[in-house]
């Protein structure tokens, strides 16, 4: 009997061995291991059984987590011994309390976002380990990578539109991620400002709120407590200063720590590059607020501090310091960096009865007198007083004095274009031509002014020429440019009908370069160099005047081109689906078209016309269109020979009949 119950077990061993499942496995297997071992398998760089045996879960079995599963339940003759469907692992059946609080991760709720992060998102799957062990992916110095895992996710960004990558590269260059790096546990991470608190106000990393929730310790007024946990002395100063008072009263435009810290990229306040540095704390930190109109309006503030210190011997001093340099007043170190009370407050640093002590603590044994003395102000003197008549006597006598200096440079002049008018002259431009000139002249520098004055509008010399009529002025600007334009276009247009004419085809004639012009280039670079003595021999035009004359041409029809297109830019728009882009390439081309035409007329015609040592101080064909014929001449030998005159005329019958006109 019992060899026949040995022959019987032999040949069922013998058929599961010859099934497809038994030649791979003739056994079941003992633990999940024996087939989940493999780390490509696994998605993973190691083994998960030697991931498993250095986890914080190296005690557990695989069942205590996926517990849907069984080796009571396992299929040997299965290609999937545990069947299809693999119930997901359920965190919160040993987890209870962290499971409770975990209901959202910012925007995103438990339940309604099939992005929302899991337990494994940040944890890991079977490499789980201790926060406090640096391996971990919750280990203060590994968060930052951690987080960024869904931060850079570019769909993820799409679809809830987060910001991108940029906290958290900015906190990694911050004070506070490079102390998490060196291994301080006390520099803050992600979770100690971004875990907000628990009913009984114990804060939790699962527990992370958006801004916009009022629980949330980024939100708003709650901002100061969140620094103040671990900078408690700076948030009791803060919230007994001016800021957090407002704040409390639930003003929203009142500065918190990130207002003036930055956010994630908070650095070191004795890095130069910090907002709140000694150099840069006036400018790039108090000044946004106190120079704001809508907030001086609102609350009452004074303006003009910023150039106020600016101006004084601390502002100027700060200006000129270097970090080697002693240390110079800033905002802060009068009105204090956290603890600001206005000047009325008895406790406050800036108070009469106070000052003494404070400017006290830079300049010892200093009187109650010179203390008291207004600071923000020019280094000048003061506003009151002898000190202020002085100032306003020296204001008169410079201006008295150098006007008077300007006008005896303008008169000296004056005269010597007069005296230079009475020498035998020669007619270089005729009345058209010249009038022709005055009208491009006087539309050219309205188009400079006026255009330019759009892209500077906050120059000093801008808001002195249009602020004006609560915004008027600028309207007014923009309707002498368009004036301006339609003048210059008309010139242009009048010079091609002048063209046709006698004279004018004569002149174009003589403005087309030829080969003579590059010999001159040539000579004329050689004189330069010193090479030789004796500057070329030009005709009636030189290769300058030609160069600019063609420059011109080129210039005015891209200027009117572009700023017809620019001007009626809704009907190309609409009428001719005119992309924008192409738009925004002719915007440029305006802009840089009218730089280059301006420093080329100030730097080329301005020199050759006003500065030239051959014809300093100017020469005078611009006012009436006629020059001395001594200084033709010399400009011009090669040109065509023309009679002088003595008396101012425009008579062309006088001109030799051989000759073109000058």
């Amino acid at each position: 009997m019992r060899q026949a119950i040995m022959i019987g077990a032999l040949a069922a061993l013998v058929i599961a061995g010859a099934s497809p499942r038994g030649f791979a496995q003739a056994t079941e297997p003992a633990s999940c291991l024996d087939c989940h071992n493999d780390a490509a398998d696994a998605g993973e760089d190691r083994p998960p059984g030697d991931i498993l045996s250095t986890s914080i879960h190296a005690d557990l079995d695989c069942t205590d987590c996926h517990q849907s599963l069984s080796m009571e339940s396992v299929d040997a003759t299965s290609p999937t011994p545990h069947g299809e469907a693999v119930a997901p692992v359920d965190c919160g059946e040993c987890h209870e309390e962290a499971a409770e609080v975990y209901t959202q991760h910012g925007r995103l709720e438990v339940g309604k976002d099939p992005d929302l992060p899991a337990c494994w998102s940040c944890h890991g799957a079977h490499d789980i380990l201790a926060t406090d062990d640096t391996d971990s992916r919750v280990h203060p110095i590994n968060l930052p990578e951690t987080c960024r895992a869904c931060h850079v996710d570019v769909d993820l960004v799409k679809r809830h539109e987060f910001l991108r990558d940029a906290p958290i590269r900015l906190y990694e260059n911050s004070i506070h991620g490079q102390a998490s790096r060196k291994g301080r546990y006390m520099a803050a991470t992600c979770n100690d400002c971004h875990s907000a608190p628990e009913s009984d106000g114990k804060r939790t990393a699962h527990r992370i709120l958006g801004a916009g929730d009022s629980d949330s310790p980024i939100s708003f007024f709650n901002i100061p407590n969140t620094c103040g946990s671990c900078h408690p002395t700076f948030m009791k100063d803060y919230w007994e200063g001016i800021h957090g008072k407002m704040v409390k009263r639930g003003k929203v435009d009142a500065p918190v720590c990130t207002t003036c810290h930055g956010e994630h990229g908070i650095i070191d306040h004795k890095d130069p590059r910090s907002p709140v540095s000694a150099t840069r704390v006036a400018e790039a930190t108090c000044s946004p607020c106190h120079e704001s109109e809508v907030l001086n309006e609102k609350y009452g503030i004074p303006a003009g501090r910023l150039t106020s210190y600016i101006d004084s011997y601390h502002g100027l001093k700060s200006r000129a310091s270097t970090s080697d340099d002693v240390k110079v007043a800033n905002c802060s170190s009068c009105h204090g960096p956290h603890r600001i009370l206005p000047h009325t407050d008895p406790d406050s640093s800036i108070h009469p009865d106070n000052l003494q002590a404070t400017c006290g603590e830079c300049h010892e044994q200093i009187s109650v007198e010179l203390a008291s003395a207004s600071i923000h102000e020019s280094a000048t003197g003061l506003k009151t007083g002898w000190p202020h008549f002085v100032r306003v006597l020296y204001l008169w006598l410079i201006g008295i004095t150098i006007g008077l200096m300007l006008l005896h440079n303008i008169a000296d002049i004056v005269r010597h274009v007069q005296l230079m008018r009475r020498k035998p002259y020669v007619v270089r431009m005729t009345p058209n031509e010249t009038f022709q000139h005055w009208l491009l002249t006087v539309s050219f520098i309205i188009l400079v002014v006026s255009g330019f004055s759009l892209r500077f509008s906050e120059a000093f010399w801008v808001k002195w020429l249009f602020d004006w009529g609560d915004g008027k002025g600028f309207v007014f600007r923009g309707e002498v440019h368009r004036i301006a334009a339609v003048l210059f276009a008309f010139c242009c247009v009048w010079h091609l009908f002048y063209l046709f004419g006698h004279r004018g085809r004569h002149a174009l004639r003589d403005m087309i370069l030829a080969k003579r012009d590059f010999v001159d280039i040539k000579n004329s670079a050689a004189y330069f160099l010193g090479l030789r003595d004796d500057r070329p021999q030009f005709g009636r035009f030189s290769y300058m005047e030609k160069c600019e004359y063609w420059a011109l041409a080129w210039g005015g029809v891209i200027m009117t081109l572009t700023g017809v297109l620019l001007w009626f830019d809704n009907y190309f728009v609409q009428r001719w689906a005119l992309p924008k882009g192409i738009l925004d390439v002719v915007l440029v081309i305006h802009y840089y078209e009218a730089w280059l035409a301006t420093l080329a007329i100030l730097v080329w015609h301005g020199y050759s016309v006003l500065f030239s040592p051959h014809v300093y101080p100017m020469n005078p064909s611009w006012l009436g269109g006629t020059m001395p014929k001594d200084m033709y001449t010399h400009e011009h030998p090669e040109g065509p020979r023309l009679k002088a005159r003595v008396q101012r005329t425009f008579d062309e019958d006088e001109e030799e009949p051989d000759n073109r006109a000058g």
